[in-house]
């Protein structure tokens, strides 16, 4: 049965999308089965792994207003063991869709119970605002994984997005766990940046990871390309970042996988 992990923050540019990818991306690598929800409507984790938005007919707008089942909505993406349920800009209309609706926080959880056995791993990347997408995803998910830039501003939303968790997990979710927070952005040359990351780490203590990921030219140039960073270029800062975090994480959830040793025959076993 999956562990589904919401990747969350309402402030939009902290690197949610690039962060779902990439992590799906070298869990898939390690040998886990792994389903990306594009839950955004801006499509751009679909985008960023190749999938070509505007031809999409089954998508997580469908799943949600029940036009198909989950099995139905899932893309085999160009990543041998990462699947996708993708996006495009009519789920911005699911917000108003799902007003109407009994339960409708309970939508997507009930939309993926049925392909929950089928995976090890299922990654929901949010929209950067809270609304009805958002708590879906809460709803739905075991934890949330928190991409954080490593910038003052960073801190200003902490406080509602903590207050978002209190009380999904009240209402909604009480399983609901922080997977924990990730810095991202990050530039060890800056004071300020230190700073809020040691900032962010007093915080959340064990919860902030100590993998911190770079700004990374590589990174922001393989959406472009339709790749992960594993197949892009795997043996870049942000690659090798990427990975550090996955294996992190796996550590952390005592889940066992094999080591990759030479990230450049990954990058050509993955093409």
């Amino acid at each position: 049965m999956a562990k589904t992990i919401a990747i969350a923050n309402q402030k939009g540019g902290v690197g949610k999308t690039t962060t779902c990818i990439n992590l799906a991306a070298y869990f898939a690598a390690f040998g886990k089965k792994v389903l990306i929800i594009d839950n955004d409507p801006q499509g751009n984790a679909s985008s960023g792994l190749g999938i070509e938005k505007h031809k999409v007919k089954k998508s997580v707008y469908s799943l949600i207003v029940g036009d198909c089942t989950a099995r139905e909505a899932v893309v085999k993406t160009n990543v041998e063991g990462l699947d996708i349920i993708p996006s495009n800009i009519d789920l911005a209309g699911a917000e108003i869709e799902l007003v109407g609706l009994e339960s409708r926080e309970n939508s997507l959880k009930r939309a993926i119970a049925q392909i929950k056995p089928d995976y090890d791993y299922i990654f929901i990347d949010c929209p950067p605002f809270i609304g009805l997408l958002t708590l879906n995803a809460l709803t739905a998910a075991d934890s949330i994984l928190i991409p954080m830039q490593g910038e003052y501003f960073a801190l200003e939303g902490l406080s509602q997005l903590m207050n978002t968790i209190k009380l999904t997990k009240k209402i909604l979710n009480p399983g609901l766990e922080i997977e924990g927070v990730v810095v991202t952005m990050f530039n060890s040359r800056t004071n300020l940046v230190n700073s809020v990351a040691e900032e962010i780490t007093r915080y959340f203590g064990k919860k902030a990871f100590s993998t911190r990921i770079p700004r990374s030219v590589r990174l922001a140039e393989a959406p472009s390309f339709g790749m992960p960073i594993t197949q892009f270029d795997p043996t870049s800062t942000g690659g090798i970042a990427y990975k550090n975090l996955a294996e992190e994480m796996l550590n952390r959830n005592r889940d066992s996988f094999t080591p990759i040793k030479n990230l450049s025959a990954l990058k050509k076993k993955l093409q």
